[in-house]
């Protein structure tokens, strides 16, 4: 698919935002890492960690389709909805892996 302007355009237009939100990710590893472990019974890391490492992996391959491809990442591949929702605390961000 084309898009209808240059892409000397899109950099222009959309550089400074994305080079910000890019620093914002690198802060919050950084936080992440300078951070105490807290009661995690677990010796994994979490979840959603995990999926954001494997966006970032995703982001850097020079291959259209990035975008689908961290969306798909991140949700969850059920095809039956649940019967119910009770006991569920919310949405998560991403799929924490399991049954689908």
């Amino acid at each position: 698919m084309s898009c209808p302007i240059t892409r000397e355009r899109v950099v222009e237009l959309y550089y400074l935002e994305h080079r910000a939100k890019l620093l914002d990710i690198a802060a919050f590893l950084d936080r992440l890492d300078r951070a105490r472990p807290g009661d995690e019974t677990a010796s994994e890391e979490d979840f959603r960690i995990r999926s954001l490492r494997e966006a970032l992996k995703i982001l850097s391959e020079n291959e259209p389709g990035r975008a689908r491809r961290v969306l798909e990442l991140f949700s969850d591949p059920s095809m039956e909805p649940l019967e119910s929702a009770a006991g569920l605390k919310g949405a998560f961000g991403t799929y924490p892996g399991g049954e689908s």
